[in-house]
């Protein structure tokens, strides 16, 4: 045991995802492979209680783009074309009526498309572009002007789709760059963030003071309760549930060996992750007033944390 070379636990992990992505993912693998390999692009989410029309204009003069406002443009466009083309389509069935029925708009509908909230400003360098952007920097009232994020970590939020006066629970806040998120829609009328770990909390403390007004910070409630229990504690409470449950953290896990779940001592923990992903998922239902709304989300590509989870 002492001489025998230790396979860093990166490796591990990598070993494990190239044997079960590449049969889940097949041919599209390899090219998500080098993707989790390859350096992280971070984005810049701008801070809307500081200066944020300076801050976005100071983006955009080094070339990055607001990746939340492009994306509704462009599904704003798609459903337009997508419109005229069945309009077009619904006329051709008119000059022809004997054509099956199949043309017609209403049996070819426009896609869905996930609510947008606009308020969230998130800037991030065009693909090829490998800048990175400078250390965020603190206005005159000591707020700084944008947090730096994996760009993907506000998807969550976005689906989330907080509507005003919301009561809204993050059940496993830390770091807090979701719950940071959720504070620049505008709407919450209150914001429960909770995490297990209190020196996690500690971490989220740290950037609500550095990013969030006083008086703001006031109706957001940060505990360390384990959130496997927060449908005894506050049951049917709140409109929105986000819960972006601990997971094997993909790129972590192939890029870093601090901390890393694929570490032979913490084979069991990861093993349990799918239970533990579950009953923190159904606290979070419990926790959700009828007709509210739960996002589920990990970091991972494992259908066994994340399909699975939820069937």
């Amino acid at each position: 045991a002492a001489t025998t070379p230790r396979v860093p636990s990166t490796r591990l992990a990598l070993q494990s995802f190239d044997m079960n992505y590449g049969l889940q993912l097949k041919e599209a693998w390899p090219s998500v492979r080098v993707s989790l390999l390859c350096e992280q692009k971070y984005g810049a989410l701008v801070n809307s209680f500081a200066d944020a029309d300076r801050v976005a204009q100071e983006l955009e003069l080094l070339n990055a783009v607001d990746f939340i406002s492009e994306a509704a443009q462009k599904a704003q466009r798609l459903q337009q074309d997508l419109a005229a083309e069945q309009a077009g389509r619904g006329s051709a069935s008119r000059e022809a009526p004997g054509e099956r029925q199949a043309v017609k708009q209403a049996e070819t509908p426009l896609p869905l498309s996930a609510p947008i909230t606009s308020n969230i400003r998130c800037y991030t360098f065009p693909r090829g572009d490998i800048t990175r952007f400078r250390p965020a920097r603190p206005d005159t009232l000591g707020i700084l002007n944008y947090y730096l994020m994996d760009a993907a970590s506000l998807l969550p939020v976005l689906a989330l789709n907080v509507q005003p006066d919301d009561f809204v629970l993050d059940l496993c806040a830390a770091p807090g760059g979701k719950t940071l998120a959720i504070l620049q829609t505008g709407f919450c009328g209150h914001l429960a963030a909770n995490d297990v770990s209190i020196s996690r909390t500690k971490r989220l403390h740290q950037i609500l003071n550095s990013y969030v007004p006083k008086q703001i910070r006031e109706m957001v409630c940060v505990t360390s309760w384990d959130g496997r229990n927060w449908g005894e504690l506050e049951g049917g409470t709140f409109h929105k549930v986000l819960v972006d449950v601990p997971c094997t953290t993909d790129r972590h896990s192939v890029m870093e060996e601090d901390n890393n779940i694929f570490n032979r001592r913490r084979s069991k923990e990861r093993q349990m992750l799918p239970m533990l992903q579950l009953q923190l998922l159904v606290a979070g239902i419990l926790a959700t007033k009828p007709g509210g709304e739960v996002v589920y989300s990990t970091c991972s590509l494992s259908q066994l944390q994340n399909e699975y989870v939820v069937e």
